[in-house]
């Protein structure tokens, strides 16, 4: 089976019919392929992984299930070992080790992903002037974007080897050619 980000993004939308989780399959899906390009990976494979990560949320929504139960799925439909365990592996409860540059990047990209996106939201003009100061002094609020894991956040960033502000501003920058898909303001 070839590996394509259409057959993923097919795939995504058979299971995904939540605007606000196909926008968030979006973001972290353009934050990878920033990353892919970035390192000379395999930038199609690095997107379709990144728009399957939560393909099946909305029928398992909760850690018992997700994305456990949406592994069989993806086997079933021919997506490779290689695609079905780093969806797996981004998923802090299940304790699957990140050992390949894919699943740290994805695992990285998740949720800060949708922490930029949820600042881009409260901004005037979207994330076009965002910057890492002001991304880091929302993450010290608890209560803004309360769903977003703060941990993974920091542990991302360190999975990878950046400073916080670095991975910050790689993100708004993979994340503003898109923010009209993303539903943000731009100018």
């Amino acid at each position: 089976m070839d590996v394509t980000r259409e057959r993923a993004w097919e795939t995504l939308t058979r299971y995904t019919k939540s605007e606000a989780l196909r926008r968030h399959a979006l973001a972290v899906e353009a934050c990878v392929g920033f990353y892919a390009r970035e390192q000379g990976a395999d930038e199609e494979l690095w997107r379709a992984v990144a728009l399957l990560h939560d393909f099946d949320y909305e029928m398992h929504p909760t850690l018992d299930r997700h994305p456990q139960d949406g592994a069989p799925i993806l086997r079933e439909e021919g997506w490779p070992a290689e695609v079905v365990e780093a969806v797996l592996s981004h998923a802090e409860h299940l304790n699957l080790p990140r050992d390949t540059p894919l699943k740290r990047t994805l695992f990285a990209c998740d949720e800060l992903a949708g922490f930029v996106h949820a600042c881009g939201l409260v901004r005037p003009d979207g994330i076009e002037t965002l910057e890492p100061k002001s991304v880091k002094k929302k993450l010290k609020q608890p209560s803004f974007a309360a769903g977003v894991h703060r941990d993974e956040v920091y542990a991302g960033a360190e999975l990878l080897g950046l400073e916080l502000d670095d991975h910050i501003r790689n993100v708004v920058s993979a994340l503003r050619p898109i923010a009209p898909e993303l539903g943000l303001r731009s100018g």
